[in-house]
């Protein structure tokens, strides 16, 4: 895994200080966007040190102080836009029940992709999540020391099943890779970063904020359980829309076992992990609301950003995956 290329003057700051040793000397912090492509993959770059780090960058970056201090400071722009962009308030039933809702007719990624979608669109849209699912449910780890009794033996149950149930071969992050080599596409971790803009990066910034500080642990919980809610519905509409482009098996089983195991998962996450937690902590009822509602924001901005590139027959990345080979 190597240093992504800098996308303005924070990222080239960032990418700047990685690729010598650590040696005392802050690092400027540029003002930026909170949702643009500097400030997205500064903080991505920031974050990756702490997971599978990069290849020729000293590990004692990850602790370094003045790293950590202009990370704070990006974190405290993306954060305050967060906040700033979603209504907030305690209402968790309403919130979670709105999930549920599914939209006739449904005019989502999901529904493109399964009605009118393109192979070249859907290995863009593989791409997008490629960011994610290469670690998936690492980010979500970072809460589990932060929770006390039945809400942490609930979230490790399902963290448990992301993780395979203890087969390296039924990993999630394994069955993505196994999904890209199905779509003739690179496996190689985070491969596609510099292709992908921000919409897809922030979201996985905004797992690894939540993750990283124990004061946001139930917005880090909120989130979860947004995206188990979600899941599964959206993974049904894409075994749908696989099958239609008559793609390969392994591209269909990643969302195959999705639909499966997020079904069992939304109701641990609602009852088990959530309303131990407030029994608990009932103070982080907002918290668990604005994770919830932050998450369908970011996961909006990405929609909006695929279905209008699509819509105008252009490319949802930055640089168009020309080397495809059409499905039969």
């Amino acid at each position: 895994m190597h240093l992504p290329t800098p996308r303005g003057p924070l990222s080239e700051q960032v990418v700047a200080a990685l690729s010598g040793a650590p040696d005392g000397r802050p690092v400027p912090f540029t003002a930026a966007d909170p949702y643009g492509e500097d400030l997205t993959i500064a903080l991505h770059t920031l974050y990756e040190l702490h997971y599978g780090g990069f290849d020729g960058v000293d590990p004692a970056w990850e602790w370094d102080p003045e790293l950590l201090r202009l990370r704070a400071q990006a974190e405290r722009v993306f954060l305050a836009a967060l906040r700033s962009d979603v209504d907030g308030g305690d209402n968790l039933d309403g919130t979670l029940d709105a999930l549920l809702v599914e939209h006739v007719p449904g005019s989502g990624v999901s529904h493109h992709l399964r009605d009118n979608g393109t192979w070249e669109q859907m290995c863009e849209y593989f791409a997008h999540r490629s960011v994610y699912h290469h670690k998936e449910a690492d980010p979500h780890a970072w809460v589990i020391p932060r929770l006390r009794g039945r809400a942490k033996a609930a979230l490790v149950a399902v963290e448990f099943d992301e993780y395979g149930g203890g087969r390296a071969d039924r990993m999630h992050s394994r069955l993505f890779v196994d999904l890209l080599e199905g779509a003739g596409m690179s496996s190689d971790h985070l491969r596609y970063l510099d292709d992908v803009p921000a919409p897809a990066i922030a979201i996985v910034n905004m797992m690894s904020l939540f993750g990283l500080h124990r004061s946001l642990r139930g917005a880090l919980v909120g989130h979860f359980a947004a995206a188990e809610i979600t899941t599964g519905p959206s993974a049904q509409r894409m075994v749908q829309a696989l099958t239609r482009m008559d793609a390969d098996p392994r591209c269909v089983e990643f969302f195959t076992e999705h639909i499966e195991a997020d079904a069992v998962h939304e109701q641990i996450m609602r009852h088990d992990v959530i309303g131990s937690l407030l029994e608990q902590e009932p103070t982080l009822r907002d918290d668990v609301v604005f994770g919830v509602q932050a998450t369908n924001l970011l996961e909006s901005r990405l929609a909006d950003h695929l279905l209008a590139a699509w819509s105008a027959d252009e490319s949802s990345l930055r640089t168009r995956l020309r080397w495809l080979v059409p499905q039969h």
